[in-house]
């Protein structure tokens, strides 16, 4: 199948942001919502500047390391422990119930209990990533690794491996999809739960400027907040899907 050349695959890409544009002019211009209550896409970028000038910068570092923190530490114990629970069955069963329900509690349930023991600094704010990044990640982990045939394993033994070996050349293999799939879903996670641990006591931070924004009405400021939230989720998803193609091109060839 030939591709498409490279100006059509550029305006297939923006074209969904074009409707979106469109259909934001077109809600505030259709006289249902009070335009005042729906700034102009021409006012939110005037806006964007401005704050670029000012702290949005410095906002956006804060807000993006406290999001790598919390998911490279949730991460990291996300995928031995889905790992474990995923390779072994009696285990999962015996805690399958505690996981499920911590992973139901919504993080910002837990911000007057979070304040109480880790106070109102950045230990707080990476706690409450932390927490929610963890249970997106062991979820995704061991379903992912439940879903592992034995069949490799035993064709492997068959063939001479040895136990190291099999783990080595088998079974971390096929655990690296499920890896890069429970850091996407735990970043994705985390920043949903942003603007939640940057209640915090945050001085500074995307969730930061939009509390702080809400407090004085100012829906502009509010939506460049929102809209850099999700274009800097976006970069990080775009990246690790980068990231999976180039780790998992081994599949495509066995395919």
């Amino acid at each position: 199948m030939l591709s498409r050349p490279a100006p059509w695959r550029f305006a297939l890409i923006l074209a969904p942001w074009a409707v979106l544009l469109v259909l934001w002019y077109a809600v505030r211009a259709s006289g249902l919502v009070n335009p005042s209550l729906v700034p102009a896409p021409h006012e939110v970028a005037a806006r964007f500047v401005q704050l670029l000038q000012d702290r949005l910068l410095a906002d956006i570092w804060m807000s993006t390391q406290r999001v790598f923190i919390g998911v490279a530490l949730g991460t990291l114990l996300a995928v031995p422990v889905g790992f474990c629970l995923g390779w072994y069955k009696g285990l999962r069963s015996f805690i399958d119930p505690v996981i499920n329900f911590f992973r139901a509690l919504p993080p910002i349930a837990l911000i007057p209990l979070v304040i109480v023991y880790f106070g109102i600094g950045e230990v707080a704010k990476t706690v409450i990533l932390f927490y929610a990044a963890f249970f997106a990640g062991v979820i995704v982990m061991y379903e992912g690794i439940a879903q592992i045939s034995p069949i490799y394993i035993r064709v492997a033994r068959t063939l001479g491996a040895s136990d190291l070996e099999i783990f080595g050349k088998v079974i971390v293999p096929l655990t690296v999809p499920h890896i890069l799939t429970a850091v996407r879903v735990a970043l994705g996670v985390a920043w949903a739960t942003l603007v939640a641990s940057e209640l915090i006591a945050a001085q500074q931070g995307l969730g930061a400027l939009i509390q702080n924004a809400s407090s004085f009405f100012q829906l502009d400021i509010i939506y460049v907040g929102i809209i850099c939230i999700g274009f800097i989720a976006l970069a990080m998803d775009l990246a690790l899907r980068a990231i999976s193609r180039r780790l998992l091109a081994w599949q495509d060839r066995i395919a």
